[in-house]
């Protein structure tokens, strides 16, 4: 059944209190981090017993796209939540007091590892990482250095700093223009694939997986999305079925679905749960992804996506299990150990790191000159492009927690090689 969605729509109305909030989305972020996790998890040899590890494997072999769903979200949010008139460097800053603590402090800790291991450090690939630019760098062991993960976070630096620019583009952007980002993104990820010829053989997965221009295909589907919905004009299914399309799609692809065709299949998934699972907060519809222990789970996920592989990593180097697995069911076991240690971890971050700097970096708010600004003529509130539907001067809706971009969280690193 198709929805639309008209973002001024009283959040009174929703029975939700403050419905403009998304939670839904950041529950998404929860099962999009779990993917994630699943993935590395059949890839860094935590399972030695061949048949526990085909399980894993089989049930977790498209988490690889995990990133690719955490790009989609990110445009989605960002958009949903953009104001009217705010300041580019106030939403830079914004970004950076998100993203930048919780990566410094890893970046700090993979470095005391690398330390006490004795690994070799390459220092330009450490200054790229520290700075966020590895992922513009296509020489192996760069893109994918020190907390290896945070590839995708130079990724978003590079989303972030586009997006303002981009920004009044998108809002005169007449709606056939957007369906056809919407429409046309899948197919360009599906023109990657032959389109890598044209580039180096050692620079052909760099370019597919890593490339920020590339990986923006998605982030820009986001916020094509977003938009249509922010108008009135997005035709999806509710909810329930945007969900069972999304098991569908998973189970279809990992059992009967080229490789090659995976992530613009995947993405067709994505960007129709994600605008459904906004439009069932926005309209008050039943949602289990807005559930408490969801939403928790979606606002520590972040955290849980920068530090799972450094935990597993170490841990397992401790034990001398690297890279040859524990046997019989102490694989299985140490999986489960991981995710409930990582989760905890995960959690202190954000409590006593994110969270307090995010407040303590975030701009001031400036303080109102003079009264209100008057309704424009014709009844448009002030800041509404021309054509923008609007059914009353109600604010634009807010994104889920803070402001914050599920996408911040993503990423995964899609090899990762025993030493590293």
């Amino acid at each position: 059944m198709a929805s639309t969605t008209v973002v001024d729509r009283p959040a009174s109305t929703t029975g939700l209190g403050d419905a403009s909030r998304l939670p839904s989305l950041t529950g998404l972020r929860w099962i999009a981090a779990l993917l994630v996790f699943g993935f590395h998890a059949g890839t860094m040899r935590i399972i030695a017993e061949p048949g526990h590890q085909a399980v894993v494997s089989e049930i977790f072999t498209l988490g690889l796209s995990g990133v690719q769903f955490f790009f989609i979200l990110s445009g989605f949010v960002l958009v949903w939540s953009a104001r009217p008139g705010a300041s580019k460097r106030r939403f830079w800053w914004r970004r950076l007091a998100k993203i930048y603590p919780n990566h410094l402090l890893l970046w700090a800790l993979a470095m005391l590892a690398a330390f006490w291991f004795a690994d070799p450090i390459n220092p330009v690939a450490a200054l790229e990482n520290l700075f966020l630019l590895q992922a513009w760098d296509p020489r192996p062991g760069y893109f994918y250095s020190v907390n290896n993960v945070s590839w995708s976070l130079s990724c978003e630096l590079f989303f972030y700093l586009c997006l303002p620019l981009a920004l009044p583009l998108v809002r005169r952007a007449r709606p056939w223009m957007l369906w056809a980002v919407v429409v046309a993104v899948p197919l360009l990820i599906l023109a990657l694939w032959p389109g890598q010829v044209l580039v180096p053989e050692q620079s052909r997965w760099w370019f597919a997986q890593v490339f920020p221009l590339v990986r923006s295909l998605e982030f820009w589907m986001g916020v094509a999305a977003a938009e249509l919905m922010l108008r009135g004009r997005w035709r999806g299914p509710r909810l329930p079925v945007a969900g069972l399309i999304f098991v569908a799609t998973w189970v279809v692809a990992s059992q009967w679905i080229r490789a090659e065709l995976w992530a613009a299949v995947l993405s067709v998934a994505y960007v129709l749960v994600i605008a459904a699972a906004a439009d069932a907060d926005v309209h008050g519809r039943r949602s289990p992804l807005r559930s408490r222990p969801m939403v928790w789970l979606g606002e520590v996920s972040f955290a849980f996506y920068l530090v799972h592989v450094f935990v597993i990593m170490t841990i397992l180097r401790l034990t001398g299990d690297w890279g040859t697995g524990l046997p019989g069911w102490w694989g299985p076991a140490a999986v489960i150990g991981f995710l409930l240690l990582t989760l905890a971890l995960a959690a202190l971050l954000h409590r006593y790191v994110e969270q307090p700097m995010m407040r303590r970096l975030a701009p001031r708010r400036a303080a109102p000159n003079g009264p209100p600004p008057a309704t424009a003529p014709g009844g448009t509130p002030p800041g509404v492009p021309p054509g923008r539907p609007s059914t009353g001067p109600a604010p634009r809706p807010r994104a889920p927690q803070d402001e914050t971009s599920p996408a911040t969280y993503a990423g995964n690193a899609p090899g990762i090689h025993p030493g590293r």
